[in-house]
């Protein structure tokens, strides 16, 4: 089970531990392969990135990002997470539960999953789906604006 924890970052599976926001790369890559192979990735903004595949989902982080615009500060350390659920998994729940208070995400409609949480989401978290279920999720550090 994955437990999204916003504000902090993402409980992986097991005993894996959590990827937390701020974390330097070699701590969230030694973290995320003890669940799965970990594979360079690659995102704009961001010095690193990495990706893994765990029981139908894909999981990607990056950090130690800049805003080239200025509007933020440069943000040292793990700065997002994503989950994404493969093609092939969209018709039914996901294998593997991705749990937001206590409400597996990926394990129920999309509607009864709007409706479960109707109090609001977090600003840093984002929900993505048209279908029947969700197809990914992702959360990421709260941007520190730049001082005027």
């Amino acid at each position: 089970m994955f437990e999204l924890l916003p504000g902090v970052g993402l409980r992986l599976p097991g005993r894996a531990g959590t990827l937390r926001f701020g974390m330097d790369e070699h701590t969230a890559r030694w973290a995320v392969a003890t669940v799965a192979d970990v594979r360079d990735g690659w995102v704009c903004g961001a010095r690193w990135a990495l990706g893994a595949q765990y029981q139908g989902l894909t999981l990607d982080a990056y950090g130690d990002t800049t805003d080239p615009r200025g509007r933020h500060q440069d943000a040292p350390g793990l700065a997002a997470i994503g989950l994404t659920r493969g093609p092939s998994t969209l018709t039914g729940p996901s294998a593997c539960p991705v749990v937001l208070r206590g409400i597996d995400l990926f394990g129920y409609p999309t509607a009864e999953v709007s409706e479960a949480l109707s109090e609001g989401l977090p600003p840093t978290l984002r929900l993505s789906g048209d279908g029947l279920y969700l197809t990914a999720v992702s959360v990421r550090a709260e941007p520190v604006p730049v001082e005027s």
